[in-house]
């Protein structure tokens, strides 16, 4: 099942899709256990300790130090994971409205994680970008 890899029927199909709730940033001591009550929607171990993005009201109530407010925009597109520019056109877009994203890659679509209070704004920049690609 390989995805697209070519950039401008990537940028064209991709339907940006903003998921319900606000999700945070977390880590947790290396060889800590993740508590039974999270449900992150990504989890990343490194050497200083485990990354989990998490809906904020669950990091919350399992008492975890939260950064970053954010909102997750999913990609609806199933892009290769050998797919050359497809993220880097998109932050590139987003940096020059002055807005930071942490993108995540899974297996079928990519992810994006926009400041809470900018969401619209992105979905707004997103949708423009698509509709550019469009024949």
């Amino acid at each position: 099942m390989a995805g697209e890899t070519d950039l401008k029927k990537l940028l064209a199909a991709m339907t940006p899709e903003l998921r319900p709730g606000i999700h945070v940033f977390a880590t947790l001591p290396r060889d800590a256990p993740v508590s039974d009550s999270l449900e992150p929607v990504m989890l990343f171990r490194e050497r200083e300790g485990t990354t989990l993005i998490a809906l904020e009201e669950e990091a919350e109530a399992a008492g975890l130090e939260i950064v970053f407010r954010c909102r997750m925009v999913t990609l609806n597109v199933h892009s290769s994971l050998e797919a050359v520019g497809f993220l880097a056109a998109i932050t590139t877009r987003l940096a020059a409205a002055g807005m930071g994203v942490n993108p995540v890659s899974a297996f079928y679509h990519d992810h994006l994680f926009v400041p809470a209070d900018r969401a619209e704004e992105a979905m707004e920049i997103l949708t423009g970008l698509a509709e550019e690609n469009r024949d």
